[in-house]
């Protein structure tokens, strides 16, 4: 009897793990390409979708837009474990502090991620540009995101220009600095 329990558990386990892998396949499937990734894609300069997020600090929250009226921004899905974003994040905090003076802002928006964790990430790398903390992924879906990291860009007047950047930013070889500088250059506009 023991070993007939023992193969139920066992079946069990592998049923579970099968339906998630299905699950998962799913939601790739179903989730991606959406959101404001799309319009992006299909040359559209949408409104950025808002959220309202704690900061990753705990200490304060930010609305999005309206906290950034006027500004120029650079939108960085990010999380702590993501090997390309802990590349990544010393151009960042370099872009950040370049064009700043110009009116440009990094928000960084952590995501599906443990707060300490990116809390002594944020630290290690020295980032003092705004960051969020989205730890449920709840802004994902609507942004459009497929993976970290990956930015967009924001003009003066709120709208999405230019193209998503998949991947990290500080690769040159395959093209994302490129697409990076050609973005800030469309989110600073004229007021440059």
């Amino acid at each position: 009897m023991a070993g007939r329990a023992r193969l139920l558990g066992q079946a069990t386990a592998i049923g579970l793990v099968v339906a998630l892998l299905a699950l998962l396949a799913w939601k790739v499937v179903v989730g991606s390409g959406g959101g404001a990734a799309a319009a992006l894609a299909e040359g559209k300069t949408p409104s950025p979708p808002a959220f309202t997020l704690d900061t990753l600090d705990g200490r304060g929250r930010v609305s999005f837009p309206a906290a950034f009226r006027g500004k120029a921004v650079v939108v960085n899905f990010w999380a702590s474990w993501c090997i390309p974003c802990k590349e990544e994040a010393p151009f960042l905090q370099k872009a950040y502090e370049r064009y700043k003076g110009r009116g440009l802002v990094v928000l960084g928006i952590d995501a599906q991620d443990f707060r300490q964790d990116a809390l002594r990430f944020a630290k290690r790398f020295g980032l003092t540009y705004p960051l969020v903390y989205d730890g449920r992924g709840s802004t994902l879906g609507r942004w459009g995101v497929t993976g970290f990291p990956e930015t967009f860009f924001v003009d003066r007047a709120g709208k999405l220009v230019g193209e998503r950047v998949q991947g990290g930013v500080d690769i040159e070889s395959n093209g994302n600095r490129e697409a990076f500088e050609r973005n800030v250059a469309l989110a600073l506009g004229s007021g440059s």
